[in-house]
């Protein structure tokens, strides 16, 4: 007998091992998320794909797949939590779409819209941060970090260089990178990295690429990000 989980009462089959994500994307049942990357190590810091696992909320990309597991993931409460959750990541930061080069292809912007956020709801923090433009080849846009640490990730568990981390806490977060000046220019980074091409918002960017591709024609502006995120998940999964 196969082990399954069901979520919104369909019946989800998974492999010794999976979490609840891994199943659900291999069945083709979006969660929403952005620091969820399967190529590297769970981090749980989003929260975004909380689920209620009988009766317990639950990191849906943390939490294993266990048999008889009856799980919420489509509800109006859930639903609600990740539109807040999505609009305090917007007010925390400096996320202004119409200005932003990533427009259209950022996964931040894509959720928001997948969850129907039509406002920021909250007061904005309009916080005072710094770009880092040192780097030949890249930026850092302080503006728009939501620490998801998939650069972090990336660099380590990838491209094996350490470059990225998270300093500080509450208000005092920030992004670091690994060079005794604090720049960007200063580190091993390369333009080919995993990490430099990761970044799920317009925090991390490549120089001399904006709008090469028109608003309009890029990847969110035709497809909604569930099908994009299932379609190169299961891709990587795959390989």
């Amino acid at each position: 007998m196969s082990n399954s989980i069901t979520i919104d009462g369909k019946p989800i089959p998974f492999s010794e091992g999976q979490t609840i994500m891994e199943a659900a994307t291999a069945a083709g049942v979006y969660i929403p998320h952005l620091c969820h990357h399967p190529e590297y190590t769970p981090h749980g810091s989003c929260k975004l794909c909380n689920v209620k696992v009988n009766g317990r909320i639950c990191s849906a990309c943390t939490y294993p797949a266990m048999d008889g597991q009856d799980i919420l993931n489509n509800t109006q409460e859930l639903t609600d939590d990740r539109q807040k959750i999505t609009q305090m990541l917007f007010v925390e930061g400096n996320h202004f779409c119409p200005s932003c080069e990533k427009t259209g292809n950022c996964q931040l912007q894509a959720v928001a819209y997948h969850l129907n956020m039509l406002d920021d709801h909250f007061p904005l923090f309009y916080p005072t941060r710094a770009v880092d433009a040192s780097h030949e080849a890249l930026m850092i846009d302080h503006n728009r970090c939501i620490f998801c640490t998939l650069c972090v990730r990336a660099s380590q568990q990838k491209d094996h260089k350490d470059v990225f981390a998270i300093s500080g806490r509450g208000l005092n977060k920030h992004l670091i990178v690994n060079a005794q000046s604090g720049l960007l220019k200063d580190t091993d980074i390369s333009m080919n990295d995993q990490a430099a091409h990761i970044c799920p918002t317009g925090a991390i960017l490549i120089k001399h690429t904006a709008y090469q591709v028109p608003i309009g024609e890029r990847l969110y502006d035709h497809k909604q990000i569930d099908q994009v995120s299932l379609a190169s998940e299961t891709l990587k999964h795959d390989k």
